[in-house]
């Protein structure tokens, strides 16, 4: 929307949405505050189902950042491509709260004053999709229709300006190093529990949003299911957020050391910068596909798989040392 067009809203409603921008850039700071502005949200507002998945794929983003400053990380990549990688999980971590989080404010204070601000979600620069699912949710709420329009959303927001961005694209998307994280399923989510168990979801392919919005829709049915819902919910109050794998390590019946450090001890809070949002679009027939509920996921107990991944990860990043494919990330 346009300054003169923003004008034309009543004086309270312009304070709103200011007073919503400033709450977003300020918990915008970094994974943490992100992470656990989702989970303080959801909290409060449970029906508002994305807001616990964001706050559990957040805790992921975090551990994978923190790896990169991990021992053996640092010894096979160099700064320059550790860096890289970190910017590229910063950059939609990012994107997806500047995009998401301003949503949940407005719902919250609709729900506070018993009053729909959905019409001023334009102003927000949000898609004309989820402007769309937030009115029909207003008016019939619908949990399982918002969760899954908020993940098709949040990985549109992010498919230009980083997955096909051609900066992330030349030096992270196609190096050498993503190629091996996606045949070796590095690229997953885990769900820890406080019992020291993990389960999960693998995504093959995660450039294609598609991929991505069937990941998110399966780790939602994941989360939220009856047996499995209460052990995330308990890790998740239980547990403060520090990037570090130990947050579920500490968890696991054989006593484990911190291998992989706490964000704010490694990461600088990030300045960015946004260009002008491109809208996105979708046919009804892509909408009614990307919108339809997933298949339960045959495997979700990822304990053991997790342990052999952590040594298989360490024989890459021995083979990385050898062959130095560090130097230039590229096939």
């Amino acid at each position: 929307m346009k300054e003169d067009e923003e004008m034309s809203l009543n004086s309270s409603e312009q304070a709103l949405l200011t007073a919503i921008k400033k709450t977003t850039d300020k918990l915008n700071i970094d994974n943490i505050s992100r992470t656990q502005a989702y989970a303080t949200f959801y909290h409060r507002y449970p029906e508002v189902k994305w807001a616990f998945l964001a706050s559990m794929v957040s805790r992921n983003a975090g551990w994978n950042m923190c790896d990169l400053q991990g021992k053996n990380m640092k010894k096979a990549l160099s700064k320059q491509t550790r860096d890289l990688l970190f910017l590229t999980y910063e950059r939609a971590n990012w994107l997806i709260f500047k995009d998401a989080f301003p949503q949940l404010l407005l719902y919250a204070v609709s729900r506070k004053k018993h009053v729909s601000y959905v019409h001023l979600l334009p102003y927000l620069n949000v898609s004309s999709f989820i402007e769309e699912k937030w009115r029909q949710f207003m008016q019939r709420p619908c949990e399982l229709q918002l969760i899954h329009a908020l993940i098709v959303n949040e990985q549109h927001v992010i498919q230009q300006p980083v997955i096909e961005q051609p900066f992330y694209q030349d030096r992270v998307f196609k190096s050498t190093l993503f190629f091996f994280q996606d045949i070796f399923h590095f690229s997953s989510v885990l769900f820890p529990t406080t019992k020291g168990e993990l389960y999960g979801c693998s995504v093959h392919d995660f450039t294609k949003v598609n991929n991505r919005i069937d990941l998110g829709k399966k780790l939602a049915a994941l989360l939220f299911h009856e047996k499995y819902y209460p052990l995330f919910y308990e890790f998740s109050l239980k547990t403060k957020h520090t990037g570090s794998r130990y947050d579920y390590e500490q968890y696991f019946v054989n006593e484990t050391i911190c291998r992989t450090p706490a964000l704010r001890k490694v990461y600088p809070a990030i300045r960015h910068h946004e260009k002008k949002r491109e809208e996105w679009f979708l046919t009804k027939k892509e909408e009614q596909k990307l919108m339809k509920k997933p298949s339960f996921p045959k495997k979700v107990h990822f304990t053991k798989w997790y342990l052999q991944k952590q040594k298989q990860l360490y024989i890459l990043m021995k083979v990385a040392q050898v062959f130095n494919v560090n130097k230039n990330g590229h096939k």
